[in-house]
Formats: structure tokens, C-alpha cells, sequence
């Protein structure tokens, strides 16, 4: 079994900068991809950003695009989200998310994080 457990959030002020870590532990024989996700209250959950585990390709929301960056430390298992020029609308509980295969969709997820932009 596989446990994602994400770090890094707070309250930070619009225009800051934060930088999210999900670190993976337990067995996985593959990983295809990592991903983060985030849920406002009211709202469904949002596709934020994802990193393939081999090579570098990376995938971006429309609404993070230009501000947030993923990275990822194979060495580690560990998958960062650095998020800039932080806006209110981007307040949300934040997931980290592992795809084992492509095609399959994510299939294990961590607990979350709360970030909280104040204007």
C-alpha cells in the first residue's frame, strides 16, 4: 500500500509564494505520474498540475499556468507543487496523487493540505 502524505501548506497573503511536498512511502512496483489536485468548499475537485515519473513532461490547470511549477526528487519519492504570485481564488485543499499506469487514472491519494490566500 502506498501512503502520500502532503506538507507545506498555510496561510499566506496574495502575491506570496508557498511551496507544497508530497512525500511517497509504502511498495510501488511503478509509478506512471504524480499529480496535485485542489477542492474549494462548494466546489469540485480541480486538476492543478502533473509530472510524469519517468522523464520530465509536465501538465498544468489553465488557472495555475505560469504561476505554479511542479518538480519532482525520484531519490526521494517526493513530488514538489511551488506555487507563486498566489491569488484568493487559488485557496483550496490540496491533494497530492499518484497514477500507477496510464490510462487508470490516480490511484492512491494523500490527505490534503489547506492553503488559504488572504487578500
Amino acid at each position: 500500500q502506498v501512503q502520500l502524505v502532503e506538507s507545506g501548506g498555510g496561510l499566506v497573503q496574495a502575491g506570496d509564494s508557498l511551496r507544497l511536498a508530497c512525500a511517497a512511502s509504502g511498495r510501488s512496483f511503478s509509478k506512471y505520474a504524480m499529480g496535485w489536485f485542489r477542492q474549494a468548499p462548494g466546489k469540485e475537485r480541480e486538476f492543478v498540475a502533473e509530472i510524469r515519473w519517468s522523464g520530465d513532461s509536465t501538465y498544468y490547470g489553465d488557472a495555475v499556468k505560469g504561476r505554479f511549477t511542479i518538480s519532482k526528487d525520484n531519490a526521494k519519492n517526493t513530488v514538489y507543487l511551488q506555487m507563486n504570485s498566489l491569488k484568493p481564488e487559488d485557496t483550496a485543499v490540496y491533494y497530492c496523487a499518484e497514477a500507477v499506469d496510464a490510462g487508470t487514472g490516480y490511484n492512491y491519494w494523500g490527505q490534503g493540505t489547506q492553503v488559504t490566500v488572504s487578500s
